[in-house]
């Protein structure tokens, strides 16, 4: 696949984006070379290759799930402008 200079003025404009004349050359130039990368790794089999989370084939030691926290949420929601049954009222934003 390869993108053209009018292409490249085309998204420009939809995009929004001011590309002056010297630059469009080196940007043309750069998406070719990124969507050449892109044809090269698409060439690749992986049939037989499994996805993997982490390259080192680690897992994270987890730690346990322990409140270490007082509940102070009665003392922030008396700070609060306005709260009822727990949940803190803001302005409806939304209509």
């Amino acid at each position: 696949m390869s993108i053209d200079r009018a292409t490249i003025e085309k998204l420009g404009e939809l995009a929004k984006i001011l590309i002056s004349e010297s630059n469009v050359e080196v940007t043309t130039r750069s998406i070719n070379d990124v969507l050449t990368l892109v044809d090269q790794l698409q060439a690749v089999d992986t049939a037989g290759v499994r996805p993997l989370a982490n390259p080192l084939d680690a897992t994270q030691r987890l730690r346990s799930d322990v409140v270490t926290e007082p509940d102070c949420r009665d003392q922030f929601q008396a700070l609060a402008p306005a709260a009822e049954n727990g949940l803190y009222l803001v302005p409806k934003v939304i209509e």
